[in-house]
């Protein structure tokens, strides 16, 4: 009876002892205190009572970082959130070299964005983005790498402004778009009449150019509108009848 007792209570010690990790799970064993060598995915077994076994995953992680207050180089005071993506590259660093690194690496997050936009003035926070983003990263990853951490990408998602700088910048943009709107204006006007005066010099080189535009100018004119035009006859269509009626009054007065 006794061995029957015996051995059913090593089985339940011994099944008590098994773990199935994932693909993406690393277990880091503490043997009495002390570390062992991390187990790969698949079946394992610890010691009950004498091995304690940490779960670490090798995903990567996408942390969200709080809106922060950060005031720019050039003392405006804007709220920025951004967003981490890291993953645990050394399963033992995760756990003997920072008791949470989770909690770690957000809090690290969270002052880096404030230590590295701070630096910054407006204008670059908002027109350098990718640049920002490469520098926030790199200084987040030195900073994790004894903890075993890979920081991957780090992304500024929201800059929050101020409601009278939203103001000011719609009116610095419109006051852009205007003075766009009228050098583009001017440049036509520019264009138009350097092109006008050429036509009117080469105009003026052939006077039947000119009675010929005149012409088709009428021409287009009475396509377009069904009513009576009077214009003034060319003087020199009537020029002829003119020295022969003179020459005729000259006659007759001889």
């Amino acid at each position: 009876m006794w061995i029957v007792i015996l051995i059913g209570v090593i089985f339940v010690i011994a099944f008590s002892g098994i773990r199935v990790l994932n693909e993406y799970e690393r277990g880091v064993i503490f043997r009495l205190g002390r570390i062992r060598k991390p187990k790969g995915a698949g079946l394992t077994w610890i010691i009950p009572g004498i091995d304690r076994m940490v779960r670490i995953s090798l995903r990567i992680i996408t942390m969200d970082v709080p809106p922060q207050d950060v005031i720019t180089k050039d003392n405006v005071s804007v709220k920025v959130n951004a967003v981490v993506y890291f993953k645990v590259v050394d399963p033992v660093k995760a756990v003997i070299q920072i008791e949470n690194y989770l909690y770690g690496t957000s809090q690290l997050a969270q002052t880096t964005l404030r230590s590295v936009l701070g630096q910054v003035e407006l204008d670059q926070l908002l027109s350098e983005r990718e640049t920002l983003n490469m520098q926030l990263q790199s200084v987040i990853d030195k900073q994790t790498d004894p903890w075993g951490i890979k920081v991957n990408l780090v992304e500024v998602k929201y800059v929050d402004l101020p409601q009278e700088m939203q103001r000011a910048m719609a009116k610095q943009a419109e006051a852009e778009r205007e003075r766009r709107a009228k050098v583009i204006a001017a440049e036509g006007e520019f264009q138009a009449s350097t092109r006008l005066a050429e036509a009117s010099d080469i105009l003026s080189r052939n006077p039947m150019s000119l009675q010929l535009r005149f012409l088709q100018t009428l021409s287009e004119v009475a396509s377009e509108n069904n009513s009576t035009i009077v214009f003034p006859i060319p003087i020199d269509i009537l020029t002829p009848f003119m020295q022969t009626l003179q020459n005729k009054v000259k006659k007759d007065e001889k």
